[in-house]
């Protein structure tokens, strides 16, 4: 595979509070506005709570899921001059995705920041977990990079494969954007151990870009990620669709690790464990909170190679 050249990076993005409960890009993001932190090395950085409305309530969102306001269509749907502007009775999550994406896009312009990075926690066992689009080499070459920097804890990247236009997470409005997922930690909560972490993944993706920047040509190769496959709900019962199980004990921490054909998933309420039926896979975001809502008990997902070229900088 031919290696790929790409303007360097003169703009970042660090946004925290797309979930106002997540605690640790929230004070990551409020210590980088403190220190004034707005430049490192050959690029600005801007430090953003994206969902400020949450963070002052310490919820996930006030009217709906702001990480999934920003596909093109929404986007698009509630502009000035669009047959659905925004008013007064608009979702305030929809609003402040306008006012990101002017921010920190337009999407797909070439106005937009040349990295986008958000910053996430999980109630799941993950460790520390890069999300990005299968359109986008960059979140690929961070992983790369990342395995061989941090040693603290596990490491792995879910890819996410869709059109650029579905695209629905808030990373999506750069040029190039990665989601750091980092558990376990519990909503409205903040662990050491949890930030520093976070904080880890940060630093080594700001030197990441300032050696990009400096001209180092970054190895393709092979790397081993996670797609989604299906996700699973709980047992419900038929007539109140309420739950009848937890995550059993031999699942529960246990992201990531590989889910075979008569492994126990669920314990009833009634004491009965109830066994894995289907193919071998591995299940990840397991027992996240955010996720009864959703009626998701754990995602499962394929572990595939995926081959990425050599990534250097193209220079004037």
């Amino acid at each position: 595979m031919e290696c790929v050249s790409l303007p360097p990076f003169s703009r970042v993005a660090i946004c925290g509070g797309t979930h106002g409960n997540e605690m640790s890009g929230v004070y990551m993001v409020r210590e980088m506005q403190k220190q004034k932190v707005d430049k490192f090395g050959s690029f600005s950085i801007t430090a953003v709570i994206s969902n400020p409305r949450a963070v002052e309530a310490c919820k996930r969102y006030i009217d709906t899921d702001l990480n999934r306001c920003f596909t093109r269509a929404l986007l698009s749907s509630y502009l000035v001059s669009s047959s659905a502007p925004i008013t007064d009775g608009t979702p305030y999550e929809l609003r402040r995705a306008q006012e990101l994406n002017a921010q920190l896009g337009p999407k797909g312009s070439h106005e937009a920041m040349d990295l986008v990075c958000d910053l996430h926690n999980t109630t799941a066992n993950t460790g520390l977990c890069l999300i990005s689009y299968s359109f986008d080499w960059i979140g690929l070459h961070l992983y790369k990079y990342m395995q061989k920097k941090i040693t603290s804890a596990p490491i792995r990247f879910f890819l996410l494969d869709m059109p650029f236009s579905e695209a629905y997470s808030q990373e999506s409005l750069g040029k190039h954007g990665v989601s750091i997922e980092v558990g376990p930690q519990p909503h409205g909560v903040v662990r050491a151990d949890i930030f520093n972490l976070m904080k880890e993944a940060v630093d080594q993706t700001l030197e990441w870009v300032q050696s990009f920047n400096s001209g180092t040509t970054f190895e393709g190769g092979d790397v081993e990620v996670y797609t989604l496959e299906k996700s699973i709900d709980y047992p419900r019962n038929p007539e109140t669709h309420e739950i009848t199980a937890a995550i059993h004990p031999q699942l529960q921490d246990n992201d990531f690790s590989l889910l075979r054909p008569g492994d126990p998933i669920f314990m009833s309420f009634a004491g009965e464990t109830i066994n894995y039926e289907g193919k071998e896979l591995h299940p990840f975001f397991v027992n996240e909170c955010a996720y009864y809502e959703k009626k998701i008990a754990f995602h499962l997902a394929r572990k595939i190679t995926v081959n990425i070229p050599s990534l250097s900088v193209k220079m004037d």
